[in-house]
């Protein structure tokens, strides 16, 4: 026997698949655009929602009221048309024939009612046209009136309520003005309603903002604090929650610079008492009478020991209390490099006169001293220094033809006690050379960068802002 069902094509599978795929990561995709269409701020997320509740809260008691309302406005307008239409046949009726025609007129001139004889040939606009309340009111005007009571809102091209009436088999038009019977929703209530909505949406923008002020007050601190920077306790003002939340990062604050302290005292403490023991190694070298290869070896690691000491106490004491000075970067460089190049370092200087700035020179000629002996120590030829001024900075940059950093690695390299163990290696160290020099240059409000430099090897750019 053989198999009647239809062959399977397995290649078309895959591709069902994939569009199926394609079609779920295309809606997903317009998720995330309608989502980021939105606002990020917690702001506007808010007033955004307590105006759409207003706007819809509005638009719901309106519609309400209208539907509570069209029944006995229906009702009431009914009433006024069977009313007139009734005392105008009386009065047309019992008025004598000589004096119809002023009969007329006064409800012309009076009342604004005009009364017309029907003809074949009128032009009508139907009360279909109109409003749903006119035509409610004409079912309940006509039980009143009689089925043959035609009614319009336009007879030859004039507009009005037309209501037809007959006397004596003949048929008459009595024309009201649409605003005598036909109430409308008064213009100030629909005025009051949106100055309502819209005093509302101030409130709601005010008190959202009094609750989002103190959280950015918290984002500010906190990004400052991330840079390394102390800034001032937050208010603890706003709601309850809020101010126990910036009570607690105020306390956080405190608590971290309490720390640093702490361990920037623990760190001169400990550095300043291995002075002493150095410089009594230093003296028992220099008598044991040694001979010369194990003695300048010996000298070499305590001088390496008191360079690290010095980092440490750098480091300690890097927020000492100094003050800014209107100084040139130009010229703290070109001190550097002379006095790196009367120990005869391969040094080149590229300075470029820069305006004054707010300098801390002890501070920024420690870092600046430590981007050239960090680039001497790990280039494996020309060191080179350079200065110049870009838009409102003053720029410092020192360039080597080391083995350089890999650029993941580079913020990591500005931490403190951090080596890198691949690239720049082989030498011994703290690892807290450029943490002071990304420490001195957050005190000046100024950017550190680690760059590839081009050629190869390491680019390191201080970037400080200039003076007025």
């Amino acid at each position: 026997m053989h198999d009647a069902s239809p062959p399977v094509d397995t290649a078309a599978q895959p591709h069902a698949a994939e569009h199926a795929l394609a079609a779920r990561l295309a809606w997903a995709r317009g998720w995330s655009d309608r989502i980021r269409l939105l606002p990020n701020s917690l702001l506007w997320r808010t007033f955004i929602l307590l105006a759409l509740l207003v706007i819809v809260s509005t638009t719901a008691w309106y519609f309400i009221l209208r539907a509570y309302e069209a029944e006995p406005r229906a009702r009431s307008l009914s009433q006024n048309l069977v009313s007139v239409v009734n005392l105008t046949r009386v009065a047309l009726i019992t008025a004598q024939p000589e004096k119809r025609m002023e009969l007329l007129e006064d409800l012309s001139d009076r009342e604004g009612i005009q009364v017309y004889v029907a003809e074949p040939t009128d032009r009508l606009k139907p009360l279909e046209d109109s409003r749903p309340i006119l035509l409610r009111a004409s079912e309940y005007a006509r039980l009143a009136l009689g089925p043959n009571t035609r009614f319009a809102v336009e007879r030859e091209g004039l507009p009005g309520i037309w209501v037809s009436f007959e006397i004596d088999d003949d048929e008459y038009w009595v024309r009201i003005p649409r605003d005598r019977v036909e109430r409308r929703i008064a213009q100030q209530w629909a005025l009051w309603g949106v100055l309502a909505s819209v005093l509302t949406l101030v409130a709601a923008y005010f008190i959202v903002s009094r609750i989002t002020q103190p959280l950015r007050a918290l984002s500010r601190a906190a990004g400052s604090l991330g840079r390394g920077q102390w800034p001032q306790a937050v208010s603890e003002n706003g709601p309850t929650e809020i101010r126990s939340l910036t009570r607690a990062f105020n306390q956080m604050m405190a608590d971290l610079a309490r720390l640093d302290q702490d361990r920037a005292l623990i760190l001169a403490g400990i550095s300043h008492d291995l002075r002493t023991p150095l410089a009594r190694m230093r003296l028992g070298i220099e008598m044991s009478g040694a001979d010369e290869s194990l003695r300048s070896g010996m000298h070499a690691d305590i001088e390496e020991m008191d360079r690290v000491i010095g980092q440490f106490l750098d480091f300690a004491r890097m927020d000492g209390g100094e003050l800014a000075q209107p100084l040139r970067l130009s010229d703290l460089a070109a001190e550097v490099v002379e006095h790196r190049l009367k120990l005869g370092h391969p040094v080149a200087a590229g300075i470029t006169p820069t305006p004054e700035a707010p300098l801390k020179p002890h501070g920024l000629r420690r870092a600046v001293g430590n981007l050239v002996d960090n680039a001497l120590k790990y280039s494996s030829g020309e060191v080179r220094v350079s200065t110049r001024t870009e838009g409102r900075n003053v720029v410092l940059e020192v360039a080597d033809r080391g083995p350089g950093i890999p650029p993941e690695q580079a913020e990591r390299m500005k931490l403190p006690f951090t080596r890198l163990e691949e690239a720049r290696t082989g030498a011994a160290g703290s690892g807290l050379g450029l943490a002071i020099v990304d420490r001195v240059v957050q005190a000046h409000g100024g950017r550190f960068e680690l760059l590839p430099n081009p050629g190869g090897g390491l680019l390191a750019r201080i970037s400080l802002p200039a003076g007025k």
